[in-house]
């Protein structure tokens, strides 16, 4: 598929949503913009200079091994507005694959997501570990690990991912939601997912747009790349935001202490479950590495997040 066959069908799409997006882009790679500016993966001198140190002190290939263990972690979200027909609803959320980057941990996780029992998947962002240049590699590590989701999947891009991939995600069966929303039903009630475009790199997210179609009083969802709009999705009325892009820290000092979390936000929501106000949130530390692809007191994750009404 040419660059004009991707642009075509993204104007389809999307309008004049689409153009925005690619030239926002082009700047934001180089420079950054939205929550935050001059992006540290586009240096190349700090991957390399954080691999020499970690292989100075004998810790690299710890740490590589650390990047491949993918575990299933569970999360129960209790909620007293939660359809009756969507008690023990479960999803899996998938966040922060780098797949290229990533492939011990996307064999892993392959095998997992085979065990898994689930409903609909949610995939939140940052499918390519580079956040530039040719994604080939990136789609054709999606299409492996599209093989092993079940069920209807939706997905968000993350500051990692260029629009230009959504033809190829959604070829694959994968439903990209750009500042839209979903519906899911269960006899004749429905549960609302709405997805946001990415707010960390190109600013081009809309919770207004995402929630326009969902009605006050129903049960809705946010996913989005970054937690960091949690102030945002709470005001849209959402009941539950699920996100990622923190990686939980992913070079964590013992007890799972991050030395950075790269985010505009408490500590306290850069992993796992949280709350604000009366919003349900959870932060997931994703499956896959950024920038080094070694994790340390952080544990690479899939999420099952399973939904039961409470009174």
């Amino acid at each position: 598929m040419t660059n004009q066959d991707i642009q075509t069908i993204l104007e389809q799409r999307l309008g004049p949503h689409a153009r925005q997006r690619l030239e926002i882009e082009k700047e934001a790679q180089v420079f950054g913009q939205g929550i935050r500016f001059f992006p540290i993966e586009n240096l190349a001198l700090s991957s390399v200079l954080i691999r020499a140190v970690l292989m100075a002190t004998g810790l690299y290939w710890r740490g590589i091994r650390n990047a491949a263990k993918v575990a299933i972690r569970h999360n129960r979200i209790d909620s007293p507005h939660l359809p009756n027909a969507f008690d023990g609803f479960t999803i899996v959320q998938l966040s922060d694959l780098h797949v290229e980057m990533s492939e011990g941990a996307m064999e892993r996780a392959i095998d997992l997501l085979g065990e898994a029992r689930y409903d609909v998947c949610i995939l939140t962002g940052d499918y390519r570990g580079g956040t530039c240049g040719p994604y080939d590699r990136t789609l054709a590590g999606m299409a492996r690990v599209r093989d092993a989701l079940k069920g209807p999947i939706y997905g968000v891009l993350g500051d990692h991912d260029t629009i230009g991939m959504v033809p190829g995600l959604e070829a694959m069966g994968i439903r990209v939601l750009l500042n839209e929303s979903a519906v899911i039903e269960r006899g004749d009630q429905r549960l609302y997912l709405g997805g946001i475009n990415d707010a960390r790199s190109y600013g081009v997210d809309n919770i207004e747009k995402a929630a326009a179609a969902i009605p006050h009083d129903e049960f809705s969802i946010l996913i989005s790349h970054t937690p960091e709009v949690y102030r945002q999705a709470a005001a849209a009325g959402f009941n539950v935001l699920l996100s990622g892009h923190t990686h939980g820290g992913q070079i964590c000092l013992p007890g799972g202490i991050p030395i950075t979390l790269n985010s505009v936000l408490p500590r306290s929501m850069g992993a796992g479950a949280w709350k604000y106000h009366d919003m349900i949130g959870y932060t997931s530390v994703g499956a896959g590495s950024s920038v080094v692809p070694v994790r340390f007191n952080c544990p690479p994750e899939i999420t099952l997040h399973h939904f039961h009404l409470s009174s």
